[in-house]
């Protein structure tokens, strides 16, 4: 007990030395003169053109303030709860500030933050550099991950507990990312002293952004305030989803999350990455060292990630899917240019057979709404657009004899409305497609005015959670008019359109408009809810519109007129009793909807164990789990048992693009194909019922 107690204290004593020798310089951010303006023209621009037509008020800007908070300090992990009723002074006063130009309260915030911030970075410090100080993982105990909810802490004792428990956790991680206790000291020491680092380089300018986004989300989370730069990094980081890996991302805590990829860019070849992943190391080469970049500036692991054309870099990512963060996959990509003629639309035939009889199903991947605007102006006769490029797909497949067809919309985050609105007039002969309301209440149609059409037979629509913004607007319009059937998962909800205003100091982007479909219904929120649903591994309290706080309600306008055609509703409960017939003992099917109820179940579980038998029993309970359900696709399959998910993932098959062939991705499409053949026999016995009653007289 007594050499207890002489290590508590010698270890409060390196933690007071550092804090005295490195507190005792911390320099105060505060307001420059420039941020007076700046602070007023974001909220006259918000004010006069967002959306809603919302004005700051107290309750706004009450809102304003515990975002700004949370946004510092999400987990609760820093501020104490004296912290926080302290700050409960500022809110009287906050609108008169905001209105005046005055930003100190954000800044008096922040202040503290750094404060907290720099004391938990070198008690953690204190910890790791003290070579007497054991780590005892045998100890029942456990991390409490979600702390989104917890009472704020209202003692340094229990801080320390709390951050003792994370500190045993990330060294639990690493341990199980198999690396030695002095291996994984020294990458957390790195990390910590490069987070410390990252802190002291903070400046007003960045605290000013940061209080002014808690301003401009109370508004909607996609309107954003950018500094000058800011404004330069987005244009940095945006370009990384062409160069590099073909990748969005975007920061969330300490971590940097995958948002997207980009269709047939290098990542998404790579048939390893999705949305949600989180990139926890990026490694040069083949063999270059792991760079840990937790915590790191979002802007410098983009530098990490680009490089060179052709050389390769290594991405340490924790799946979406995982069981616990200590879950690791090392992914290699090969750097190069997203080819722009690789994202162009794309065809292939699905050959099925049905009761003796063969059908050929044309299958259009669309992976964003493309249009050369340069080109088109210019005048040139053979400018690229989705339009064009579908309808020339189109008349191929005529021509090798498609009985139905398919538009894939899976991870389509957008792109041109005008495409959006041309795509949907291949399929119609004419009539509205979308509705687009502003600011003012004003109320847009957009339509199709040619009546040619190039493709009059059967067609499906498939979505998944990625499939946004002009994807829903396709998606919403085939639904409405009946003209096809929409199969897949509820898609993203994205119903809302941002323009960028420049500002003297800056730039907002700014939500100004909503698109709703010809029914009146919004897509804003709640998507399109396809007509059959499939098994999606895409969390929506993660992913999607509706996953975003503050996100625009779903609503409605007036419908506009338009015509319906005949019959597909009718068939629609049909369809989908064959449909569940069929996937009822599909291995594919039964192996998708295993893996939903396992990601619900563990989704629950927010407590980590820091006991390492515990933990380690825990990751190979999971990992079996994952194995054996594999297997029991593959036997039913008619494949052969794997004995590692290592051989399972070098069993994968690449399509003409090298990308690696997802199997759930597969089934879906197949799926649906064999929807669409159902549709077209419904189709033909009504055709011949129809025929029968009229030569009976009827």
């Amino acid at each position: 007990m007594a050499i207890h107690n002489m290590k508590s204290v010698f270890l409060s004593l390196v933690f007071t030395c550092l804090l005295l020798t490195q507190t005792t310089a911390l320099a105060k951010l505060s307001p420059e003169p420039v941020h007076e303006q700046a602070l007023l023209n974001v909220l006259a621009a918000l004010q006069q053109s967002h959306y809603t037509g919302m004005q700051l008020d107290e309750a706004l800007a009450s809102d304003a303030l515990d975002r700004y908070i949370q946004d510092l300090d999400p987990t609760r992990s820093y501020f104490y709860a004296d912290d926080i009723n302290e700050f409960e002074s500022f809110r009287p006063n906050l609108i008169q500030e905001l209105y005046s130009g005055d930003s100190t309260t954000g800044f008096t915030i922040y202040n503290l933050f750094k404060t907290r911030n720099l004391e938990r970075l070198d008690y953690m410090l204190a910890l790791l550099n003290d070579e007497t100080h054991i780590f005892d993982f045998t100890e029942e105990a456990v991390f409490e991950s979600d702390r989104s909810e917890a009472p704020w802490i209202s003692s340094e004792e229990q801080m320390n507990d709390l951050w003792n428990k994370r500190l045993k956790s990330a060294l639990l991680s690493l341990k199980l990312a198999d690396r030695s206790i002095e291996e994984s000291r020294e990458v957390l020491i790195k990390r910590y002293k490069n987070q410390r680092n990252r802190v002291e380089q903070i400046n007003n300018e960045d605290v000013f952004e940061r209080y002014i986004n808690a301003v401009a989300h109370v508004f909607d989370p996609h309107s954003q305030y950018l500094s000058p730069r800011s404004q330069e990094n987005f244009q940095i980081n945006m370009s990384l989803s062409l160069e590099g890996i073909g990748a969005v991302l975007q920061s969330e805590d300490e971590y940097v999350k995958i948002v997207r990829l980009v269709p047939a860019g290098p990542a998404d070849k790579t048939g390893q990455l999705r949305a949600a992943d989180t990139i926890v190391g990026v490694g040069q080469d083949e063999e270059g060292p792991i760079e840990d970049v937790v915590g790191q500036r979002l802007d410098d692991v983009v530098k990490l990630i680009r490089g060179p054309r052709g050389t390769k870099v290594r991405l340490e990512v924790i799946p979406a899917d995982a069981v616990d963060r200590s879950q690791r996959r090392l992914v290699t990509i090969v750097r190069e240019q997203v080819k722009l003629e690789e994202q162009s639309a794309q065809k292939r035939i699905l050959e099925l057979t049905r009761d003796n009889q063969p059908y050929r199903i044309g299958v259009i991947e669309i992976p964003a709404f493309y249009i050369d605007f340069a080109a088109m102006q210019s005048g040139d006769p053979n400018y690229k657009s989705t339009t064009r490029d579908v309808e020339k797909l189109i008349t191929e497949l005529k021509e090798e004899g498609v009985d139905g067809m398919i538009v894939d919309l899976r991870n389509n985050g957008g792109g041109s409305l005008r495409e959006a609105n041309e795509l949907t007039g291949l399929f119609i002969s004419r009539g509205p497609t979308v509705q687009i309301r502003d600011a003012s209440g004003r109320v847009d149609i957009l339509g199709d005015f040619d009546p040619k059409i190039a493709w009059s037979g059967p067609l499906a629509v498939i979505v998944n959670r990625l499939s946004a913004s002009a994807s829903e607007i396709f998606a919403g319009a085939i639904q409405d008019y009946d003209r096809g059937l929409v199969l897949g998962s509820r898609t993203f909800g994205k119903g809302t359109v941002q323009t960028l205003l420049p500002l003297e100091h800056g730039q907002l982007k700014l939500t100004h408009a909503k698109f709703y479909r010809i029914s009146g219904d919004s897509t804003q929120h709640k998507g399109i809810e396809p007509s059959i649903t499939f098994p999606t591994l895409y969390d929506e309290k993660e992913i999607g519109e509706s996953a975003l706080e503050g996100a625009l309600p779903w609503d409605q306008v007036h419908p506009v007129r338009y015509g319906r055609f005949p019959s597909l509703s009718l068939m629609i409960d049909e369809l989908m009793n064959r449909h569940e017939t069929r996937t009822r003992e599909d291995p594919d099917f039964l192996f998708m909807n295993e893996q939903v109820a396992r990601m619900k179940e563990m989704k629950d579980q927010t407590h980590i164990p820091l006991n390492m038998p515990a933990l380690k029993s825990q990751r190979e309970e999971a990992e079996q789990w994952q194995l054996d359900t594999e297997n029991r696709r593959r036997l039913g399959k008619g494949e052969q048992a794997v004995e590692s998910l290592t051989e399972l993932e070098e069993l994968l098959p690449k399509d003409s693009q090298g990308r690696t062939i997802n199997p759930e991705f597969e089934s879906i499409l197949s799926e649906s194909a064999q929807v669409l053949v159902d549709y077209i026999d419904l189709i033909a016995h009504q055709t011949v019922a129809t025929e029968n009653k009229a030569a009976n007289g009827n």
